[in-house]
């Protein structure tokens, strides 16, 4: 059988680092896709993955990714996990720059991912695409608007590509996490306030990143007729967004 290809965006940390190894581990042939090539250096040595340093939110920079990809061989799938929240204000107090970026890089980034490889997820015969929303895009919370709103798109997104491409092949699976301990994505909502980015997590014991690489693998590995429409990942003590039950 031929080796599957899998391309991971936001791989430079979390979530996407932990589904690079995961996949890698399972005997995928990955390429790690993000704007630090530092970062993906240091990934590629560990796990033997390929890299290709990109910005989601460039034309340019998504062009001359999928050139390559496609030049080398077929693609099999997609994870589209790029993306991340900015701030904890209220909808009245927020800037606008910060529901642009996050709408351009939640979702904006995804749709142009998605539509520059989807030609090579149809070729490849068993195409997939993972999109990597949150629990916010199904439930909404006070402070951070600007994050809701972009991962609801994307849920919405998500869910129209199933429509448009059912009956080609190619499956589209929605993994919705909900609290996820990583190094970075509480520390960027909270501009490097270490101690807030610690905070959200306290008293509960979180999802980790390769808690939700394990989802994907999983989705991903299913046979090929049976498709993971939308997977929704909390930790036990997350009810809802209004409902965590914190240790004393």
């Amino acid at each position: 059988m031929t080796e599957l290809h899998a391309v991971v965006t936001g791989a430079s940390s979390g979530i996407g680092a932990a589904t690079v190894r995961r996949l890698i581990a399972e005997g995928w042939d990955v390429t790690a896709v993000a704007r630090r090539a530092e970062r993906l250096a240091d990934l590629a040595k560990e796990v033997g993955c390929a890299t290709f340093t990109a910005d989601i939110t460039s034309d340019d920079d998504v062009a001359a990714m999928v050139a390559e990809l496609t030049a080398r061989g077929p693609v099999h799938a997609l994870v589209n996990n790029a993306g991340g929240a900015i701030g904890m204000d209220t909808i009245a107090a927020s800037e606008l720059d910060t529901w642009t970026q996050q709408y351009a890089t939640n979702v904006v980034g995804t749709v142009r991912v998605t539509q520059a490889l989807l030609p090579a997820l149809r070729d490849s015969g068993r195409g997939d695409i993972v999109i990597v929303t949150s629990t916010a895009g199904h439930e909404a919370y006070e402070n951070g608007g600007g994050y809701v709103a972009a991962k609801t798109a994307e849920v919405a997104m998500a869910r129209t590509l199933r429509l448009e491409l059912t009956g080609t092949g190619v499956r589209v699976i929605e993994i919705a996490p909900g609290m996820v301990h990583t190094e970075e994505f509480s520390l960027n909502r909270f501009e490097g306030d270490q101690a807030r980015a610690d905070a959200v997590y306290q008293g509960i014991d979180p999802l980790v990143a390769d808690d939700i690489a394990d989802a994907i693998s999983w989705a991903l590995t299913r046979p090929h007729h049976v498709n993971i429409d939308q997977m929704v990942v909390r930790p036990r003590e997350q009810g809802g967004a209004s409902k965590v039950a914190r240790r004393a």
